[in-house]
């Protein structure tokens, strides 16, 4: 291949990334090599990755799969028994009892298949999921993929469209791009904490049709970026929609295990599918995709994931089947995911620790997220919806004009922008709502809080978390400035050993500060001013 000529016209097709990540590296690259920076090192709040952020693995999924991977410590004492006997029965179902070997069919593993209805059963109520309704791959993005690529068809008007909500995971358009699908857009209502709207639906599909075929409707539940959880009400009128305009169900429930909301509680598309009874639970096609890389068990690089696939013709689900033929899920990530449907119980020795392990991590994630909403909604020019659920908020920034021409002229996106100038100033990197999919006037960011809460309870105290956060004496704000950013930024006090939600949120503070003009109680000044006076 000689020329970007040749290349797929697809592949060109893929949006620009905004290229954040990369940024990053070379900055950290850069620190490695010696150069100065007014930072010691990049903090990356934007994926939404826990194990990169310094929390721990879960020991059960972590000792069972090493088992696996070196079958030598089945005749560890020092492990558990239930850890050491569950490996055993996994590498049963391996090939030659390898976790090297391949998977034994194009959908996974047959014991796994079979574990992963059961649990779904269970999470349901005890409405029946079936073992080969379950297929393997090497993630949810994986899993969207092939359902894309089975439904992809046509150019122009007759191009194959997927109603897909803004914002929307920032990974998805790409996938969409890859995969010839036209994104039809439609808007989550950002006053109602990011909710579904139905008559929003109806629009962006009757302004679609003429432009594409849509053929198929994603949900993201719990939201993702958003922390959007929807009710039964809110799930029966995505379903009714569906079955009235023939659209696929497609349901993303990856943080299903994060609900933290108060009053909030996940339930599935498929239960409320069936408890919907008919019609509806024999004619709409459901496929609900679920992953490793959720907020518990985390393990985003082992790339593991599942999708039901319910209502399907047989003859269509076959081809879908057959797009792994030659290419079967890898093995470690099934045996993680079925320590993550299939935990310890009451009663088994490594129980206790994992309970303990859980209940830390889901702590630690609902105080983040309370704290970090409540300061984010501190700032000026920024406002945010409570997050329920996940691991990111996805609060709106108000720009200043001379920011936003200034963004328009280098040919960027404003919120890009403003994160390139975060993270080369400050170290901080985090997601920009492009990304996302939004591409109106309104200019989001998405942090994660995969980081501890109590150097946050620091800030409480502190005049960045009240009314009081800047006196209204000049010598005031310089001497609140000076200690703060001596006193907090190097701290780092954690969940296990990452960067601390403290120090992220004040270098935020007073990174905002510096771009959009504060309200102090005797009037208004640039945080720039107090920034030239630091020694």
């Amino acid at each position: 291949m000689t020329s970007v000529q040749e290349v797929n016209p697809r592949v060109l097709g893929i949006r620009e990334p905004t290229n954040l990540q990369s940024l990053a590296e070379g900055v950290t690259r850069e620190i490695k090599q010696g150069a100065k920076k007014p930072f010691k090192k990049v903090i990356d709040v934007s994926s939404g990755d826990p194990h990169r952020a310094g929390v721990a693995p879960l020991s059960f999924v972590r000792q069972v799969l090493a088992v696996c991977l070196y079958p030598a410590l089945l005749e560890e004492e020092s492990l558990p028994l239930d850890v050491r006997l569950r490996a055993q029965l996994l590498l049963g179902e391996c090939g030659g009892g390898s976790v090297g070997s391949y998977s034994s069919s194009c959908c996974g593993l047959p014991l796994l298949q079979k574990r992963v209805a059961e649990f779904i059963t269970r999470r349901d109520g005890g409405v029946i999921s079936h073992p080969e309704d379950i297929i393997f791959s090497t993630g949810s993005h994986k899993s969207l993929t092939l359902v894309f690529h089975l439904m992809s068809s046509g150019t122009g008007r007759t191009q194959t469209g997927v109603l897909t909500p803004m914002p929307c995971p920032h990974s998805l358009p790409p996938l969409l791009d890859l995969s010839g699908v036209k994104l039809v857009p439609y808007q989550l209502v950002e006053e109602r904490e990011w909710a579904v709207d139905l008559d929003e639906l109806r629009q962006a599909l009757n302004v679609a049709r003429g432009h594409c075929e849509p053929r198929a409707i994603y949900i993201s539940n719990p939201g993702n970026p958003t922390g959007h959880v929807q009710d039964k009400e809110a799930m029966e009128e995505v379903i009714r929609f569906a079955a009235v305009e023939g659209l696929v169900l497609l349901a993303d429930e990856v943080y299903q295990d994060s609900v933290f909301g108060q009053d909030k509680e996940f339930i599935s598309y498929k239960k409320v599918l069936f408890e919907m009874g008919k019609p509806y639970s024999e004619s709409v096609e459901l496929v609900s995709f679920h992953s490793l890389s959720n907020a518990y068990t985390g393990e985003c690089g082992l790339r593991g994931g599942y999708m039901e696939v319910i209502n399907m013709q047989p003859e269509v689900k076959q081809y879908l089947k057959n797009m792994q033929a030659t290419s079967s899920p890898p093995v470690l990530p099934q045996l993680a995911m079925e320590l993550m449907v299939n935990p310890p119980e009451p009663g088994d020795l490594s129980y206790q620790t994992y309970a303990q392990e859980i209940l830390h991590i889901k702590s630690a994630l609902s105080q983040n997220a309370q704290h970090a909403y409540k300061f984010l909604s501190d700032l000026p020019g920024m406002t945010c919806q409570l997050a329920m659920a996940g691991v990111f908020l996805y609060p709106r920034l108000l720009l200043p004009g001379q920011m936003i021409d200034e963004a328009k002229m280098l040919g960027v996106e404003p919120d890009v922008l403003y994160c390139q100038r975060l993270l080369e100033e400050e170290g901080l990197c985090l997601g920009a709502g492009w990304e996302n999919g939004q591409e109106d006037l309104n200019y989001h960011i998405r942090p994660d809080w995969w980081i501890a809460a109590e150097i946050v309870d620091l800030l409480e105290g502190s005049a960045l978390s009240t009314e009081d956060r800047w006196s209204s004496d000049r010598v005031t704000n310089r001497f609140l400035v000076t200690s703060l950013t001596k006193a907090l930024l190097p701290r780092s006090l954690s969940l296990d050993g990452g960067p601390a939600l403290g120090r992220v949120l004040v270098i935020l503070n007073f990174f905002h500060l510096w771009m959009v003009e504060a309200t102090v109680l005797n009037g208004t000044f640039k945080a720039a001013e107090i920034f030239c006076t630091l020694p």
